[in-house]
Order: structure tokens, then C-alpha cells, then sequence
């Protein structure tokens, strides 16, 4: 397989073939994303893509489930991200899952029925960097969009019959009170939007971007493990919206827990109010178990 730079895809995503289709991310501005920022955004030709299909179908034969790489395939040309996905569908007989990461604006940026075409075509998973539902936030960050347009990206993907996996980022906000409104904003989008899985992850300072230099000058403090908690607690309890599967166990997270909100929202926040009360890091991943 040719690959150019660092490839990036969600855990879930590990069995996937990984075909990348652009070279880093359309948008790539955001404060706390390290991911892209030794690329430089294109889309590669498509005869390069089907080349790389047909090595991969010589080297796996069949595969069942494909994601799409970089960071915002979604920004490609609807014509050109059909032909692609027909390429696979004829490569690959068995393919059932094919996802790929979502901008908010380049999702914007596609009508409802190129949605629709896209999801008929077989790309049914979205992964959507909301991050917040903060609007103030969003535009610290340099999301390139606000609370309203964020919401109205997730809720277009899943009228379109997307698979919406809506990410988010626990401490965000640093250190005060902004952690709060930071955390419950969040919890109200969730109940708007309606993902069927929400991930959270956790801020971490990563070299070469504007946060860690923030935090470099102490412009912008890390929470540490029991105010990531408090903030994951406050954004459990405003959740109100059913059926969301809740996914903590991604690396960065210091307690990995998961379950399916409204049924499991009991368990899942005793959980936490055991550590904040105990204060026990037994239950905690150290530092150095962490990663992104």
C-alpha cells in the first residue's frame, strides 16, 4: 500500500483497509490537532486511488470494511467520491462499512441529496470532530464554524441515513469555569443532534500546535484526571436524548468507560462519582498508558 505522511484513523476503524484519497485535512486550523500539520492538503488523482485499490484488492483479496484517509475525505467532489466508491464495491464483493472523517464545513458544503447519493453508494460512517457545543469555543479553537452550523452538519448526516460518530474533547476548555458551560453545551448539542455514538476523548498538549504553545505560556491550563471526570459527568448528566451508545475508551481518556445512554446512564455516572469521591487513581490509566 502507498502512503504518504502519518496516517490517522478512529480505533474502531482497526480492521479497516485504509485508503487515502486526500493528503491531510481540507480545513486543518485547529488549535489542538497535531494530526496534518506536516501536510499540505490535496486530493489525489484518482487514477493514483484506483491504483491503490487494485493493490489492495491483489494483497487482501477481499475486505469487508474500508476507511477513507486523510482527515476530510468528505471534501472531495461528490461525481469523484462515487467513482471511487463503485471502484471498491466492485474490487471488494464482500464490503459492507466504508467511513471516513467529516468536517463540518465540507459537509456543509454538499447538498442533501449528495448526502443521500453517498450514503447509497456505501459511505455510511461519519466521524464528526464537534468537539464542543460551545459556540464561543468553537471559534477559540478554529473549529471554522459555530455552535448552529456544527449542530446542522451532524443533523444533515443523519437525515442523509449517515452512521454519525459525533467526537468530542474533555478539557477543552482548560482549567475554570468554562469547563462547565464547555461540558453541559455539549450535552444539550448531544440531545439535539442525536448521534448514534458519541466518543469522548481528552485534550493533550501536542508539540508543534498553538495549544500546546498556550499552555507552554501558561495562557492555557491541562486539567488534570478528576476535572476531566467532573467534565465528563456534567455532560452525562445533560444528556437526556436516548439510545446514544457513549464511547470513553479511547486512549487519551484516564477512565475508560463505555455503555448505551438512556440504559446504562446510571451505572456509567456512579462509576465516575465513585473515583471523583474516592479520589483512587487504582482506576485511573497513568500518564504513560495514554496516548492519542
Amino acid at each position: 500500500m502507498r502512503y504518504e505522511g502519518n496516517i490517522f484513523r478512529p480505533f474502531s476503524e482497526a480492521n479497516s483497509y485504509l485508503l487515502q484519497c486526500t493528503i491531510g485535512c481540507s480545513h486543518n486550523q485547529c488549535t489542538f490537532c497535531g494530526m496534518y500539520k506536516d501536510k499540505r492538503y490535496r486530493v489525489r488523482s484518482l487514477q493514483e486511488i484506483k491504483q491503490d485499490i487494485q493493490m489492495a484488492k491483489k494483497h487482501y483479496g477481499d475486505v469487508e470494511k474500508v476507511f477513507l484517509c486523510d482527515g476530510d475525505a468528505i471534501a472531495i467532489d461528490t461525481e469523484i467520491l462515487l467513482e471511487i466508491l463503485d471502484d471498491l464495491k466492485k474490487s471488494f464483493p464482500s464490503l459492507r462499512h466504508v467511513g471516513c472523517y467529516v468536517g463540518p464545513n465540507s459537509t456543509l458544503a454538499k447538498s442533501s441529496s449528495e448526502l443521500a447519493a453517498l450514503r447509497a453508494a456505501g459511505l455510511k460512517k461519519a466521524y464528526l470532530g464537534v468537539e464542543t457545543g460551545d459556540d464561543q469555543l468553537l471559534r477559540e479553537v478554529k473549529k471554522g464554524v459555530g455552535a448552529d452550523e456544527m449542530l446542522e452538519a451532524g443533523l444533515r448526516l443523519i437525515q442523509a441515513g449517515w452512521n454519525l460518530s459525533a467526537m468530542v474533547l474533555l478539557g477543552l476548555a482548560g482549567r475554570g469555569p468554562r469547563s462547565h458551560e464547555h461540558a453541559w453545551a455539549t450535552g444539550q448539542m448531544m440531545n439535539e443532534m442525536r448521534p448514534q455514538y458519541l466518543a469522548a476523548l481528552t485534550v493533550t498538549a501536542v508539540p508543534g500546535t498553538v495549544l500546546y504553545r498556550q499552555v507552554e505560556k501558561g495562557e492555557f491550563s491541562i486539567l488534570d484526571p478528576f476535572e476531566t471526570l467532573e467534565e465528563m459527568k456534567i455532560m452525562m448528566e445533560a444528556i437526556t436524548a436516548d439510545s446514544i451508545k457513549f464511547v470513553g475508551a479511547h486512549a487519551s481518556n484516564y477512565l475508560p468507560i463505555s455503555g448505551t445512554l438512556q440504559k446504562d446512564k446510571k451505572d456509567l455516572l456512579q462509576k465516575i462519582e465513585h473515583v471523583l469521591d474516592t479520589r483512587d487513581t487504582r482506576y485511573l490509566r497513568s500518564d504513560n498508558m495514554r496516548g492519542l
